[in-house]
């Protein structure tokens, strides 16, 4: 069967910031409300140098670490390109994302993210999700539902950590209290694939040589976050998150799997207003992420 043209799928979606409190509403102590927040999902070929540059900019300014060359060959990487812009046009934030059909070890579209920052001014909200999420639902609608659609991330934060059980039912890992994930005996063999011999499956995290680490002004957990009982697990499982140490994460991209949150979000996004991107990328080469665009 003939798959739609690309076209169809790459869209912008006019995302405005909800108000309603998330776990990271205390952000909001800065005394300014979260600004309005536009999200847009683009090839990564189609990235400006400029875009580029601002991208690389808004990740130094939060953590250490970050080198040209390391952002160019994580970005190289990925195929897709999530941007957050505020009213006045800068860059409050960014995800990339890496989208692969799998027939082993699992069979499954995996969706890996890469490099991810949101700028503190834009915390209190939840942009980055709803524009994700946007994203996902058009890179889900054209590789189909032939088989599961899985998310695997990197998590050195307890904020990004906190996002799963927000959004999402079954993950894993998470706290003993919520009963064993399904996706419990599918990480390991996704994250060896994706991380090699960086991952670790005894302790489930992943150490690069050159970690990045957030900086002073987002580093450590909130003495009052800890009763959390999500942010303790993440705490207990990533004792070396300041150092740069990453949880591997993962989760099904899948309706079903949506929380009353992620309901929400998601009936929110049916008014969204959907503009095409412009280029077509080649199909073929959006199924095979190891082909340059």
């Amino acid at each position: 069967m003939t798959k739609p043209p690309m076209t169809r799928y790459l869209m912008t979606r006019n995302l405005v910031t909800p108000t309603p409190t998330t776990p990271d509403a205390e952000s909001a102590s800065a005394g300014s409300p979260s600004p309005t927040i536009r999200g847009r999902l683009l090839p990564r070929a189609q990235l400006t140098p400029a875009e580029r540059a601002a991208m690389l900019t808004l990740l130094d300014r939060h953590f250490a670490g970050v080198t040209p060359a390391q952002f160019d060959l994580d970005l190289a990487e990925k195929q897709w390109v999530i941007l957050l812009h505020d009213t006045s046009g800068a860059l409050m934030g960014f995800t990339s994302l890496r989208l692969e059909t799998l027939e082993a070890p699992i069979s499954c579209h995996l969706l890996s993210s890469g490099d991810t920052i949101i700028d503190p001014r834009a915390w209190g909200g939840t942009a980055l999700m709803r524009a994700w999420l946007a994203a996902v639902l058009a890179l889900r609608e054209y590789v189909g539902r032939d088989r599961p659609f899985y998310w695997l991330l990197l998590v050195s934060g307890f904020r990004t950590y906190r996002f799963l059980p927000l959004f999402w039912h079954d993950f894993h890992p998470r706290q003993p209290s919520a009963g064993a994930s399904s996706l419990a005996p599918r990480l390991p063999p996704l994250a060896r694939l994706r991380y090699g011999e960086a991952f670790d499956p005894a302790s489930g995290l992943v150490r690069f040589p050159r970690p990045q680490r957030l900086r002073p002004h987002l580093a450590g957990i909130p003495a009052g976050r800890m009763r959390d009982p999500h942010v303790a697990f993440f705490a207990a499982r990533n004792p070396g998150h300041a150092e740069g140490d990453e949880l591997v994460c993962l989760t099904e991209l899948d309706e079903a799997n949506l929380t009353r949150a992620g309901r929400r979000i998601l009936r929110a996004l049916g008014t969204s207003t959907m503009v095409h991107s412009g280029t077509q990328p080649d199909p073929d080469k959006v199924l095979r992420p190891e082909a340059e665009p």
